[in-house]
């Protein structure tokens, strides 16, 4: 007698609906697995796409990703200026919530100097790169667009010259590459009507004081205005051969900025905006693994509990310990794997289904499975200890 087969041949539909059953369980916990992964990947991939030798931000700031930063643009040239610095270039990011066909999407911008600057996109799957200072724009494929769309954004409409995939937000939504003064403009710049009642409202204060007339109060307006030439960061290659952390030390000490190489902007991602998120999908994939080991053990243990009577029959007749050992076993071994193969495989085909990112990493799946398949041997092992203490007078009714 084999438990396993004889239970799958007496029993098959229980056998295949707890199979079923265990694997969903295994998919939840990969998927868990994957999402952990996506999030750390997708939190990161501007920062490893856009990839500088230097992020140059605000003093004191983890910027541009993790927190604010401002900076005026003009300060680029003075980067640039520092030795060992071969290029350096204005860079801005930030989110917004637009109506794209219709619908409220919530997306990230990029500006960047489109003519031989840095932080544009690197690999274009459709269409081509921005090519004009103005009213061109390229897309993640998550936004929904097409080349060729005309999108709204502020006060003009941009064209879709080109789409890409390698790159998203720090939260895993689309990205859309502008010009950086059109990124500029759409963060900053206020409408018409806004503009005008601004300027009417900072035109009454400055009448309302007594030392000026009203034609100072004019001449006064215009640099009183708020200014759209702001960028978050400034970034930076250095020429062949230079000394990355004496730059960043000049950069730190003559320009009063911070400056980051790309792993320690990584390290600010994970030890900051990132570290909730991970820490606690981190907690629930635990949870589920030791959840998914509880359950794929109390199912084997319970199958076995139930064929006691079936091994007391196989004791009376004279069967040894190792063939009894052998059966139960098998029985764990065949349920495990089967149902981690169907998790495994439902993933596999489901995952691109997710709305966020499910990054499958082979070696997370390999640990799933020796977590698992030690469960399934511990509830072997107990089982076999009861099943070994069955004396065989069980068979008789006794």
């Amino acid at each position: 007698m084999d438990l396993a087969f004889y239970d799958m041949k007496q029993h098959k539909g229980r056998f295949i609906a707890t199979i079923f059953g265990v694997g969903l369980l295994f998919t939840i916990v990969l998927a868990m697995n994957g999402l952990y992964r996506g999030n750390i990947d997708e939190g990161l991939a501007l920062i490893n796409a856009t990839n500088p030798d230097l992020w140059v931000v605000e003093r004191y700031r983890g910027g541009p990703f993790n927190e604010q930063s401002t900076l005026p643009e003009f300060y680029h040239y003075s980067v640039k200026a520092i030795p060992g610095v071969e290029k350096a270039s204005p860079f801005i990011y930030y989110s917004v919530e637009r109506l794209i066909a219709g619908k409220s999407r919530h997306f990230s911008i990029v500006g960047y100097d489109v003519f031989d600057g840095l932080g544009g996109p690197q690999k274009i799957y459709a269409g081509r790169n921005i090519q004009r200072a103005h009213y061109e724009m390229v897309a993640h494929r998550k936004l929904g667009v097409r080349v060729g769309d005309r999108i709204p954004l502020g006060l003009h409409t941009y064209t879709v010259v080109g789409l890409t995939k390698e790159a998203v937000s720090t939260d895993g939504e689309a990205l859309v590459y502008l010009s950086l003064p059109d990124a500029q403009e759409v963060l900053y710049q206020k409408d018409n009507e806004e503009v005008r009642s601004q300027r009417e409202r900072l035109l009454r204060t400055l009448s309302g004081q007594s030392y000026l007339s009203q034609t100072q109060a004019e001449k006064l307006l215009a640099p009183l205005e708020s200014d759209t030439h702001i960028i978050n960061a400034v970034l930076v290659r250095l020429k062949p051969g230079a000394n990355r952390p004496m730059v960043a030390r000049l950069i730190e000490k003559w320009l009063y900025l911070s400056a980051f190489n790309t792993q320690e902007e990584r390290q600010l991602m994970l030890k900051g905006r990132l570290a909730g998120m991970t820490k606690q999908l981190l907690l629930f994939r635990t949870l589920l693994m030791i959840i998914s080991v509880t359950i794929i053990s109390l199912v084997v243990y319970t199958f076995t509990m139930e064929k006691i009577r079936s091994i007391a029959v196989m004791k009376l007749i004279g069967a040894p310990d190792w063939v009894i050992v052998r059966l139960v076993m098998e029985q764990s071994l065949l349920l495990t794997i089967s149902a981690f193969l169907f998790g495994v495989v439902l993933i596999g085909n489901t995952y691109s289904l997710f709305p966020k990112t499910i990054l499958l990493v082979p070696g997370d799946t390999l640990l799933t499975f020796i977590v698992v398949f030690a469960g399934g041997i511990l509830a072997s092992i107990l089982g076999l200890w009861h099943a070994l203490k069955t004396q065989p007078a069980m068979a008789l009714g006794g």
